[in-house]
Protein backbone atom coordinates (compact mmCIF):
# COMPACT_ATOMS: atom_id res chain seq x y z
CA UNK A 1 0.00 0.00 0.00
CA UNK A 2 2.80 2.45 0.76
CA UNK A 3 4.45 1.68 -2.43
CA UNK A 4 1.06 2.20 -4.09
CA UNK A 5 0.90 5.97 -2.25
CA UNK A 6 4.37 6.38 -3.46
CA UNK A 7 3.79 5.59 -7.28
CA UNK A 8 0.49 7.86 -7.34
CA UNK A 9 2.32 10.85 -5.32
CA UNK A 10 4.81 11.42 -7.80
CA UNK A 11 5.22 11.77 -11.52
CA UNK A 12 4.39 8.59 -13.37
CA UNK A 13 6.42 9.05 -16.10
CA UNK A 14 9.70 6.94 -15.76
CA UNK A 15 8.48 4.40 -13.03
CA UNK A 16 10.00 1.29 -13.49
CA UNK A 17 6.91 -0.32 -12.08
CA UNK A 18 4.35 1.03 -14.30
CA UNK A 19 6.88 0.42 -17.35
CA UNK A 20 7.01 -2.99 -16.72
CA UNK A 21 2.97 -3.66 -16.39
CA UNK A 22 2.31 -1.70 -19.61
CA UNK A 23 5.12 -3.82 -21.11
CA UNK A 24 3.18 -6.42 -19.85
CA UNK A 25 0.08 -5.11 -21.07
CA UNK A 26 1.24 -4.26 -24.32
CA UNK A 27 2.34 -8.09 -25.04
CA UNK A 28 -1.04 -9.04 -24.13
CA UNK A 29 -2.76 -6.37 -26.17
CA UNK A 30 -0.60 -7.19 -29.21
CA UNK A 31 -0.96 -11.35 -28.46
CA UNK A 32 -5.28 -10.49 -28.54
CA UNK A 33 -4.66 -8.06 -31.75
CA UNK A 34 -3.18 -10.97 -33.44
CA UNK A 35 -5.80 -13.60 -32.69
CA UNK A 36 -8.55 -11.10 -34.08
CA UNK A 37 -6.84 -10.31 -37.35
CA UNK A 38 -6.17 -13.93 -37.87
CA UNK A 39 -9.64 -14.21 -37.18
CA UNK A 40 -10.89 -10.86 -39.38
CA UNK A 41 -12.71 -9.09 -36.79
CA UNK A 42 -12.25 -5.90 -37.23
CA UNK A 43 -14.53 -5.10 -34.51
CA UNK A 44 -13.02 -6.82 -32.01
CA UNK A 45 -9.43 -4.99 -33.28
CA UNK A 46 -10.65 -1.86 -33.27
CA UNK A 47 -11.43 -2.81 -28.74
CA UNK A 48 -8.10 -3.39 -28.72
CA UNK A 49 -7.14 0.00 -30.11
CA UNK A 50 -9.53 1.70 -28.63
CA UNK A 51 -7.80 -0.06 -24.98
CA UNK A 52 -4.73 0.94 -25.83
CA UNK A 53 -6.07 4.68 -26.43
CA UNK A 54 -7.62 4.83 -23.31
CA UNK A 55 -4.58 3.46 -21.19
CA UNK A 56 -2.21 6.16 -22.95
CA UNK A 57 -4.87 8.52 -21.73
CA UNK A 58 -4.84 7.37 -17.89
CA UNK A 59 -1.36 7.67 -17.89
CA UNK A 60 -1.52 11.65 -19.46
CA UNK A 61 -4.26 12.01 -17.34
CA UNK A 62 -2.67 10.94 -14.01
CA UNK A 63 0.57 12.74 -15.28
CA UNK A 64 -1.01 16.38 -15.83
CA UNK A 65 -4.20 17.57 -14.69
CA UNK A 66 -5.39 20.12 -17.24
CA UNK A 67 -4.51 17.63 -19.93
CA UNK A 68 -6.78 15.06 -18.13
CA UNK A 69 -9.46 17.43 -17.91
CA UNK A 70 -9.49 18.02 -22.16
CA UNK A 71 -9.22 14.32 -22.88
CA UNK A 72 -11.87 14.33 -20.65
CA UNK A 73 -13.94 16.30 -22.45
CA UNK A 74 -12.95 15.26 -26.10
CA UNK A 75 -13.74 11.69 -25.13
CA UNK A 76 -17.40 13.30 -23.93
CA UNK A 77 -17.87 14.87 -27.79
CA UNK A 78 -16.66 11.82 -29.57
CA UNK A 79 -17.75 8.90 -27.47
CA UNK A 80 -20.94 7.86 -29.15
CA UNK A 81 -19.22 7.71 -32.43
CA UNK A 82 -17.55 4.70 -31.24
CA UNK A 83 -20.63 3.20 -29.78
CA UNK A 84 -22.37 3.91 -32.87
CA UNK A 85 -19.51 2.19 -34.88
CA UNK A 86 -18.58 -1.08 -32.51
CA UNK A 87 -22.26 -1.87 -31.30
CA UNK A 88 -23.30 0.24 -28.26
CA UNK A 89 -21.21 -1.87 -26.11
CA UNK A 90 -21.62 -0.14 -22.61
CA UNK A 91 -18.35 -0.52 -22.01
CA UNK A 92 -17.83 2.26 -24.00
CA UNK A 93 -20.60 3.80 -22.76
CA UNK A 94 -19.24 3.82 -19.44
CA UNK A 95 -15.52 4.34 -20.13
CA UNK A 96 -16.56 8.24 -19.75
CA UNK A 97 -17.39 7.66 -16.06
CA UNK A 98 -14.03 6.12 -15.89
CA UNK A 99 -11.73 8.56 -17.24
CA UNK A 100 -13.85 11.19 -14.98
CA UNK A 101 -12.46 8.93 -11.98
CA UNK A 102 -9.11 9.29 -13.22
CA UNK A 103 -9.39 12.69 -13.51
CA UNK A 104 -10.65 13.06 -10.03
CA UNK A 105 -7.60 11.28 -9.02
CA UNK A 106 -5.31 13.50 -10.90
CA UNK A 107 -7.07 16.56 -9.02
CA UNK A 108 -7.08 14.95 -5.48
CA UNK A 109 -3.02 14.39 -6.04
CA UNK A 110 -2.32 17.72 -7.43
CA UNK A 111 -4.23 19.25 -4.66
CA UNK A 112 -2.55 16.90 -2.27
CA UNK A 113 1.17 18.14 -3.47
CA UNK A 114 -0.59 21.78 -3.63
CA UNK A 115 0.08 22.25 -7.36
CA UNK A 116 -4.18 23.50 -7.63
CA UNK A 117 -6.52 25.58 -5.55
CA UNK A 118 -9.54 24.35 -4.33
CA UNK A 119 -12.60 26.62 -3.02
CA UNK A 120 -15.75 26.27 -0.92
CA UNK A 121 -18.86 26.59 -3.22
CA UNK A 122 -21.11 29.31 -1.12
CA UNK A 123 -24.14 27.28 -2.07
CA UNK A 124 -22.34 23.88 -0.22
CA UNK A 125 -25.12 22.99 2.54
CA UNK A 126 -27.98 22.99 0.04
CA UNK A 127 -26.00 20.85 -2.50
CA UNK A 128 -24.79 18.13 -0.08
CA UNK A 129 -28.24 18.62 1.46
CA UNK A 130 -29.58 16.97 -2.30
CA UNK A 131 -26.39 14.50 -2.56
CA UNK A 132 -27.46 12.87 0.49
CA UNK A 133 -31.21 13.22 0.23
CA UNK A 134 -30.41 11.02 -3.40
CA UNK A 135 -28.31 8.67 -1.53
CA UNK A 136 -31.04 8.24 0.66
CA UNK A 137 -33.48 7.50 -2.09
CA UNK A 138 -31.31 4.71 -3.58
CA UNK A 139 -32.88 2.15 -0.97
CA UNK A 140 -36.29 3.46 -1.54
CA UNK A 141 -38.71 0.57 -0.95
CA UNK A 142 -40.38 1.10 -3.99
CA UNK A 143 -37.22 0.78 -6.64
CA UNK A 144 -37.32 -2.48 -7.66
CA UNK A 145 -33.41 -2.38 -7.99
CA UNK A 146 -30.42 -0.94 -6.45
CA UNK A 147 -28.79 -0.49 -10.16
CA UNK A 148 -31.49 1.81 -10.43
CA UNK A 149 -30.32 3.98 -7.82
CA UNK A 150 -26.82 4.35 -8.93
CA UNK A 151 -27.82 4.95 -12.31
CA UNK A 152 -29.84 7.55 -10.74
CA UNK A 153 -26.64 8.99 -8.31
CA UNK A 154 -24.56 8.92 -11.66
CA UNK A 155 -26.63 10.53 -13.30
CA UNK A 156 -27.46 13.39 -10.72
CA UNK A 157 -24.64 14.10 -9.05
CA UNK A 158 -21.07 12.05 -10.74
CA UNK A 159 -19.59 15.09 -12.40
CA UNK A 160 -20.42 17.81 -9.97
CA UNK A 161 -16.57 17.08 -9.10
CA UNK A 162 -15.95 18.50 -12.44
CA UNK A 163 -16.24 21.96 -10.07
CA UNK A 164 -13.88 22.06 -8.19
CA UNK A 165 -11.75 20.75 -11.25
CA UNK A 166 -12.82 24.10 -13.51
CA UNK A 167 -11.61 26.13 -10.62
CA UNK A 168 -8.23 24.79 -10.20
CA UNK A 169 -7.69 24.53 -14.08
CA UNK A 170 -8.72 27.87 -15.04
CA UNK A 171 -6.55 30.39 -12.83
CA UNK A 172 -5.16 32.60 -15.14
CA UNK A 173 -5.96 34.57 -18.17
CA UNK A 174 -4.22 32.82 -20.32
CA UNK A 175 -5.92 29.16 -19.22
CA UNK A 176 -9.23 30.96 -19.63
CA UNK A 177 -8.35 31.34 -23.22
CA UNK A 178 -6.59 28.19 -23.99
CA UNK A 179 -9.87 26.62 -22.29
CA UNK A 180 -12.28 28.33 -24.76
CA UNK A 181 -10.08 27.23 -27.55
CA UNK A 182 -10.23 23.33 -27.05
CA UNK A 183 -13.55 23.08 -26.48
CA UNK A 184 -14.30 25.74 -29.15
CA UNK A 185 -12.66 23.71 -31.88
CA UNK A 186 -13.58 20.36 -31.75
CA UNK A 187 -17.35 21.59 -31.25
CA UNK A 188 -17.11 23.58 -34.27
CA UNK A 189 -15.92 20.35 -36.25
CA UNK A 190 -18.49 18.85 -35.10
CA UNK A 191 -21.04 21.49 -35.74
CA UNK A 192 -19.94 21.07 -39.45
CA UNK A 193 -20.39 17.76 -39.48
CA UNK A 194 -24.11 17.94 -38.30
CA UNK A 195 -24.63 20.45 -41.45
CA UNK A 196 -23.01 18.37 -44.05
CA UNK A 197 -24.76 15.28 -42.71
CA UNK A 198 -28.17 17.95 -42.51
CA UNK A 199 -27.76 17.80 -46.39
CA UNK A 200 -26.44 14.14 -46.82
CA UNK A 201 -28.86 12.51 -44.59
CA UNK A 202 -28.46 9.58 -42.76
CA UNK A 203 -26.26 7.21 -44.67
CA UNK A 204 -23.36 9.96 -44.04
CA UNK A 205 -21.73 9.34 -40.53
CA UNK A 206 -24.16 6.16 -39.58
CA UNK A 207 -22.73 2.54 -40.08
CA UNK A 208 -24.79 0.60 -42.56
CA UNK A 209 -26.22 -1.54 -39.86
CA UNK A 210 -26.92 0.13 -36.47
CA UNK A 211 -27.40 -1.68 -33.48
CA UNK A 212 -30.87 -1.90 -32.59
CA UNK A 213 -30.88 0.07 -29.17
CA UNK A 214 -29.90 3.27 -30.84
CA UNK A 215 -30.99 2.72 -34.55
CA UNK A 216 -34.75 4.96 -33.97
CA UNK A 217 -32.09 7.32 -32.06
CA UNK A 218 -30.19 7.58 -35.42
CA UNK A 219 -32.72 7.91 -37.54
CA UNK A 220 -35.34 10.32 -36.58
CA UNK A 221 -37.48 12.45 -39.00
CA UNK A 222 -39.91 15.57 -38.67
CA UNK A 223 -42.90 16.48 -40.50
CA UNK A 224 -44.27 19.86 -41.36
CA UNK A 225 -47.91 19.02 -40.67
CA UNK A 226 -49.13 21.68 -43.35
CA UNK A 227 -46.96 21.01 -46.40
CA UNK A 228 -46.04 17.80 -45.57
CA UNK A 229 -42.49 18.57 -46.19
CA UNK A 230 -40.25 15.45 -44.40
CA UNK A 231 -36.82 16.25 -42.95
CA UNK A 232 -33.87 14.22 -41.06
CA UNK A 233 -32.88 15.48 -38.15
CA UNK A 234 -28.91 14.81 -37.83
CA UNK A 235 -27.07 13.47 -34.97
CA UNK A 236 -23.69 14.47 -36.07
CA UNK A 237 -20.72 12.45 -34.35
CA UNK A 238 -23.25 11.13 -31.82
CA UNK A 239 -26.11 8.58 -31.12
CA UNK A 240 -29.23 10.25 -31.13
CA UNK A 241 -30.58 13.79 -32.59
CA UNK A 242 -30.98 14.87 -29.14
CA UNK A 243 -27.60 14.96 -27.61
CA UNK A 244 -26.51 16.85 -30.96
CA UNK A 245 -29.28 19.69 -30.22
CA UNK A 246 -28.03 20.19 -26.64
CA UNK A 247 -24.40 20.48 -27.39
CA UNK A 248 -25.68 22.75 -29.87
CA UNK A 249 -27.53 24.90 -27.31
CA UNK A 250 -24.45 24.90 -24.56
CA UNK A 251 -21.62 25.59 -27.55
CA UNK A 252 -23.99 28.57 -28.62
CA UNK A 253 -24.31 30.23 -25.48
CA UNK A 254 -20.15 29.65 -24.89
CA UNK A 255 -19.55 31.34 -28.93
CA UNK A 256 -21.52 33.84 -27.76
CA UNK A 257 -19.63 34.72 -24.22
CA UNK A 258 -16.07 33.97 -25.96
CA UNK A 259 -16.81 36.06 -28.64
CA UNK A 260 -17.92 38.99 -25.97
CA UNK A 261 -14.84 38.57 -23.88
CA UNK A 262 -12.40 38.46 -26.79
CA UNK A 263 -14.04 42.48 -27.79
CA UNK A 264 -13.78 43.92 -24.80
CA UNK A 265 -10.14 42.28 -24.80
CA UNK A 266 -8.01 42.42 -27.79
CA UNK A 267 -8.08 40.71 -31.19
CA UNK A 268 -6.46 37.16 -30.79
CA UNK A 269 -9.35 34.57 -30.55
CA UNK A 270 -11.55 36.28 -32.14
CA UNK A 271 -11.71 35.07 -35.81
CA UNK A 272 -12.03 31.60 -33.55
CA UNK A 273 -15.40 32.75 -31.62
CA UNK A 274 -17.25 34.42 -35.14
CA UNK A 275 -16.67 30.62 -37.13
CA UNK A 276 -17.91 29.12 -34.15
CA UNK A 277 -20.67 31.71 -34.04
CA UNK A 278 -21.63 31.12 -37.22
CA UNK A 279 -21.19 27.25 -37.67
CA UNK A 280 -22.94 26.84 -34.66
CA UNK A 281 -25.94 29.31 -36.03
CA UNK A 282 -26.00 27.12 -39.11
CA UNK A 283 -25.83 23.74 -37.77
CA UNK A 284 -29.08 24.87 -35.10
CA UNK A 285 -30.94 26.05 -38.25
CA UNK A 286 -30.33 22.69 -39.97
CA UNK A 287 -30.74 21.05 -36.42
CA UNK A 288 -34.93 20.15 -37.57
CA UNK A 289 -35.24 20.83 -33.44
CA UNK A 290 -38.23 23.27 -33.07
CA UNK A 291 -36.42 23.55 -29.15
CA UNK A 292 -32.95 24.26 -30.35
CA UNK A 293 -34.35 26.84 -33.01
CA UNK A 294 -36.22 28.65 -30.59
CA UNK A 295 -33.77 28.70 -27.82
CA UNK A 296 -31.12 29.81 -30.40
CA UNK A 297 -33.04 32.93 -30.96
CA UNK A 298 -34.04 33.53 -27.54
CA UNK A 299 -30.72 33.27 -26.22
CA UNK A 300 -29.14 35.11 -28.75
CA UNK A 301 -31.68 37.83 -27.78
CA UNK A 302 -31.10 37.97 -23.59
CA UNK A 303 -27.28 37.48 -24.34
CA UNK A 304 -27.40 40.62 -26.41
CA UNK A 305 -29.25 42.68 -23.83
CA UNK A 306 -27.37 41.63 -21.04
CA UNK A 307 -24.11 42.28 -22.81
CA UNK A 308 -25.11 45.95 -22.82
CA UNK A 309 -26.25 45.76 -19.56
CA UNK A 310 -22.80 44.62 -18.21
CA UNK A 311 -20.47 46.14 -20.52
CA UNK A 312 -17.69 48.70 -19.58
CA UNK A 313 -19.84 52.18 -20.01
CA UNK A 314 -17.11 54.16 -19.00
CA UNK A 315 -14.26 52.85 -21.41
CA UNK A 316 -16.75 53.86 -23.90
CA UNK A 317 -16.79 50.06 -24.88
CA UNK A 318 -20.45 50.09 -25.41
CA UNK A 319 -20.68 51.43 -28.85
CA UNK A 320 -17.82 49.24 -30.08
CA UNK A 321 -19.18 46.30 -28.12
CA UNK A 322 -22.99 47.61 -30.75
CA UNK A 323 -20.37 47.46 -34.14
CA UNK A 324 -19.53 44.15 -33.62
CA UNK A 325 -22.39 42.85 -32.60
CA UNK A 326 -24.35 44.38 -35.52
CA UNK A 327 -21.35 42.80 -37.74
CA UNK A 328 -21.88 39.36 -36.01
CA UNK A 329 -25.45 39.49 -36.69
CA UNK A 330 -24.93 40.59 -40.22
CA UNK A 331 -22.62 37.35 -40.21
CA UNK A 332 -25.53 34.78 -39.44
CA UNK A 333 -27.54 36.57 -42.16
CA UNK A 334 -24.56 35.93 -44.81
CA UNK A 335 -24.38 32.49 -43.81
CA UNK A 336 -28.43 31.96 -43.60
CA UNK A 337 -28.19 33.55 -47.38
CA UNK A 338 -24.95 31.05 -48.29
CA UNK A 339 -27.08 27.75 -47.19
CA UNK A 340 -30.00 29.47 -48.99
CA UNK A 341 -27.86 29.65 -52.14
CA UNK A 342 -26.16 26.54 -52.04
CA UNK A 343 -28.55 23.85 -49.88
CA UNK A 344 -31.60 25.76 -50.33
CA UNK A 345 -33.97 22.42 -50.37
CA UNK A 346 -32.28 21.42 -47.05
CA UNK A 347 -32.59 24.67 -45.31
CA UNK A 348 -36.43 25.46 -46.99
CA UNK A 349 -37.74 22.06 -45.54
CA UNK A 350 -36.70 23.19 -41.92
CA UNK A 351 -37.55 26.96 -42.06
CA UNK A 352 -41.02 25.36 -43.07
CA UNK A 353 -41.11 23.29 -40.28
CA UNK A 354 -40.42 25.82 -37.72
CA UNK A 355 -43.19 28.44 -39.25
CA UNK A 356 -45.99 24.94 -39.22
CA UNK A 357 -45.35 24.22 -35.50
CA UNK A 358 -44.25 27.81 -34.08
CA UNK A 359 -45.78 30.48 -35.87
CA UNK A 360 -48.62 31.59 -33.67
CA UNK A 361 -50.92 31.92 -36.56
CA UNK A 362 -50.20 28.74 -38.55
CA UNK A 363 -53.16 26.44 -37.95
CA UNK A 364 -50.89 23.52 -37.13
CA UNK A 365 -48.63 25.84 -34.42
CA UNK A 366 -47.94 23.39 -31.03
CA UNK A 367 -45.91 26.79 -29.55
CA UNK A 368 -49.03 27.15 -27.07
CA UNK A 369 -49.29 23.46 -26.43
CA UNK A 370 -45.79 22.56 -26.01
CA UNK A 371 -44.65 25.52 -23.86
CA UNK A 372 -47.51 25.68 -21.18
CA UNK A 373 -49.92 23.17 -21.70
CA UNK A 374 -48.15 19.62 -22.48
CA UNK A 375 -45.74 20.53 -19.92
CA UNK A 376 -48.09 21.62 -17.35
CA UNK A 377 -49.93 18.88 -17.44
CA UNK A 378 -47.42 16.29 -17.14
CA UNK A 379 -45.79 18.11 -13.84
CA UNK A 380 -49.47 17.74 -12.39
CA UNK A 381 -49.52 14.32 -13.74
CA UNK A 382 -46.89 13.29 -11.18
CA UNK A 383 -49.14 13.97 -8.27
CA UNK A 384 -51.62 11.26 -9.83
CA UNK A 385 -48.86 8.30 -8.90
CA UNK A 386 -49.93 7.21 -5.38
CA UNK A 387 -45.93 7.64 -4.24
CA UNK A 388 -45.69 11.47 -4.83
CA UNK A 389 -45.16 12.43 -1.27
CA UNK A 390 -42.14 9.92 -1.24
CA UNK A 391 -41.06 8.85 -4.85
CA UNK A 392 -40.59 5.06 -6.53
CA UNK A 393 -36.18 5.92 -6.15
CA UNK A 394 -34.10 7.84 -7.87
CA UNK A 395 -32.78 6.93 -10.87
CA UNK A 396 -36.41 5.03 -11.80
CA UNK A 397 -37.28 7.51 -14.63
CA UNK A 398 -33.78 8.07 -15.92
CA UNK A 399 -32.31 7.43 -19.28
CA UNK A 400 -30.73 4.35 -19.89
CA UNK A 401 -33.55 3.02 -17.41
CA UNK A 402 -34.16 0.16 -20.30
CA UNK A 403 -30.08 -1.12 -20.29
CA UNK A 404 -30.77 -1.89 -16.61
CA UNK A 405 -33.95 -3.42 -17.36
CA UNK A 406 -32.38 -5.78 -20.28
CA UNK A 407 -28.80 -6.43 -18.34
CA UNK A 408 -29.87 -7.21 -14.70
CA UNK A 409 -33.54 -7.97 -15.36
CA UNK A 410 -35.06 -5.95 -13.19
CA UNK A 411 -38.47 -5.04 -13.17
CA UNK A 412 -39.54 -1.40 -15.22
CA UNK A 413 -41.38 0.86 -12.32
CA UNK A 414 -43.63 1.83 -15.23
CA UNK A 415 -44.08 5.50 -14.05
CA UNK A 416 -42.58 8.69 -16.29
CA UNK A 417 -43.51 12.03 -16.64
CA UNK A 418 -42.58 14.63 -19.63
CA UNK A 419 -41.19 16.92 -17.17
CA UNK A 420 -38.29 17.75 -15.14
CA UNK A 421 -39.94 18.56 -11.98
CA UNK A 422 -42.40 16.08 -12.13
CA UNK A 423 -39.46 13.38 -12.39
CA UNK A 424 -38.25 14.94 -9.32
CA UNK A 425 -41.42 14.35 -7.55
CA UNK A 426 -41.78 10.73 -9.32
CA UNK A 427 -38.39 9.38 -8.43
CA UNK A 428 -38.03 11.30 -5.02
CA UNK A 429 -41.14 12.85 -3.88
CA UNK A 430 -42.05 15.95 -2.99
CA UNK A 431 -39.26 16.76 -0.86
CA UNK A 432 -36.77 16.33 -3.49
CA UNK A 433 -38.12 18.88 -5.83
CA UNK A 434 -38.35 21.10 -2.91
CA UNK A 435 -34.65 20.40 -1.71
CA UNK A 436 -33.75 20.51 -5.50
CA UNK A 437 -35.58 23.89 -5.87
CA UNK A 438 -33.89 25.19 -2.45
CA UNK A 439 -30.29 24.14 -4.31
CA UNK A 440 -31.05 25.61 -7.69
CA UNK A 441 -32.25 29.28 -6.11
CA UNK A 442 -28.60 28.93 -3.97
CA UNK A 443 -26.39 28.93 -7.07
CA UNK A 444 -28.63 30.86 -9.08
CA UNK A 445 -28.34 33.79 -5.65
CA UNK A 446 -24.16 33.11 -5.48
CA UNK A 447 -23.81 32.67 -9.27
CA UNK A 448 -25.83 36.28 -9.94
CA UNK A 449 -23.68 37.95 -7.00
CA UNK A 450 -20.76 36.80 -8.92
CA UNK A 451 -22.18 38.39 -12.41
CA UNK A 452 -22.97 41.82 -10.67
CA UNK A 453 -19.13 42.01 -9.56
CA UNK A 454 -17.71 41.52 -12.84
CA UNK A 455 -20.40 43.59 -14.08
CA UNK A 456 -18.01 46.48 -16.45
CA UNK A 457 -15.13 44.19 -16.39
CA UNK A 458 -14.14 42.01 -19.27
CA UNK A 459 -15.31 38.77 -17.85
CA UNK A 460 -18.34 39.52 -17.39
CA UNK A 461 -19.28 37.98 -20.74
CA UNK A 462 -18.34 34.76 -19.97
CA UNK A 463 -19.83 35.12 -16.29
CA UNK A 464 -22.86 36.08 -18.12
CA UNK A 465 -23.71 33.29 -20.35
CA UNK A 466 -22.37 30.94 -17.48
CA UNK A 467 -24.77 31.99 -14.70
CA UNK A 468 -27.65 32.04 -17.75
CA UNK A 469 -26.87 28.46 -19.15
CA UNK A 470 -26.95 27.41 -15.28
CA UNK A 471 -30.28 29.07 -15.04
CA UNK A 472 -31.26 27.37 -17.82
CA UNK A 473 -30.42 23.86 -16.62
CA UNK A 474 -31.27 23.94 -13.11
CA UNK A 475 -34.64 25.68 -14.19
CA UNK A 476 -35.80 26.15 -17.73
CA UNK A 477 -35.23 23.06 -19.13
CA UNK A 478 -36.86 21.01 -16.35
CA UNK A 479 -40.33 22.53 -17.91
CA UNK A 480 -39.85 20.29 -20.68
CA UNK A 481 -38.14 16.69 -18.89
CA UNK A 482 -34.83 15.65 -17.11
CA UNK A 483 -33.25 15.01 -20.17
CA UNK A 484 -31.31 17.74 -20.39
CA UNK A 485 -29.87 17.66 -16.79
CA UNK A 486 -29.17 13.72 -17.26
CA UNK A 487 -27.20 14.27 -20.42
CA UNK A 488 -23.80 13.72 -19.55
CA UNK A 489 -21.89 16.56 -21.69
CA UNK A 490 -24.61 19.22 -20.21
CA UNK A 491 -24.28 18.01 -17.00
CA UNK A 492 -20.25 17.66 -17.13
CA UNK A 493 -20.33 21.18 -19.07
CA UNK A 494 -22.45 22.89 -15.97
CA UNK A 495 -20.68 21.88 -12.78
CA UNK A 496 -17.16 22.34 -14.84
CA UNK A 497 -18.09 26.15 -16.15
CA UNK A 498 -19.51 27.01 -12.60
CA UNK A 499 -16.26 26.67 -11.28
CA UNK A 500 -14.67 28.66 -13.91
CA UNK A 501 -17.55 31.25 -13.00
CA UNK A 502 -16.64 31.35 -8.97
CA UNK A 503 -12.64 31.64 -10.30
CA UNK A 504 -13.53 35.07 -12.45
CA UNK A 505 -13.16 37.64 -10.26
CA UNK A 506 -9.45 36.26 -8.86
CA UNK A 507 -7.87 35.85 -12.38
CA UNK A 508 -5.54 38.74 -12.94
CA UNK A 509 -5.44 40.34 -16.20
CA UNK A 510 -2.49 38.90 -18.19
CA UNK A 511 0.61 41.71 -18.84
CA UNK A 512 0.13 40.85 -22.95
CA UNK A 513 -4.01 41.40 -22.74
CA UNK A 514 -3.38 44.58 -20.05
CA UNK A 515 -1.61 46.20 -23.09
CA UNK A 516 -4.02 45.52 -25.13
CA UNK A 517 -6.37 47.34 -23.43
CA UNK A 518 -4.21 50.32 -23.19
CA UNK A 519 -4.01 50.20 -26.51
CA UNK A 520 -8.20 50.23 -27.02
CA UNK A 521 -8.35 53.12 -25.02
CA UNK A 522 -6.80 55.24 -27.06
CA UNK A 523 -9.02 57.31 -28.76
CA UNK A 524 -7.78 57.25 -32.40
CA UNK A 525 -7.30 53.49 -32.32
CA UNK A 526 -10.31 51.72 -34.40
CA UNK A 527 -10.43 48.31 -34.26
CA UNK A 528 -12.08 46.13 -36.58
CA UNK A 529 -13.00 42.37 -37.22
Amino acid sequence: MRRLQEILSGNLRGNPLLTLSMFALSLMGAYQAANFIVAGDMIGLAYVGLGFVVGGFVIAMLNNLRRGLYILILWLLFEDLARKYLGNNMAIYFAKDFLAAVVYLSFFLAWRRKQVQSFRPPFLVPLLTVVWFGLVQVFNPASPHIVYGLLGIKMFFYYIPLMLIGYAVVDSEFELRRFFHLILIPIVFVAALGIVQSVLGPTFLNPATVQEDIREMSNLYRVAPISGTIVYRPTSVFVSAGRYTDLLNVSWLLSLGFLGYTLLRFRKGRRLAFVAVLLIAAAMLLSASRGVFAWGVINAFAITVAFLWGAPWRQGEVMRTLRTLVRAGLGVTLAIVLLLVTFPDALLSRLAVYSETLSPDSPASELVHRTRDYPLQNFLGAFSYERWPYGYGIGTTALGVQYVTRIFGAKPVGVSVESGFGALVVEMGIGGLILWLVMATAIGISGWKIVNKLRGTSWFPIGMVIFWYSFLMLFVYLIAGIQSYEDFILNAYLWLLLGILFRLPSIKMSTETAAAERALAQPHRRWIL
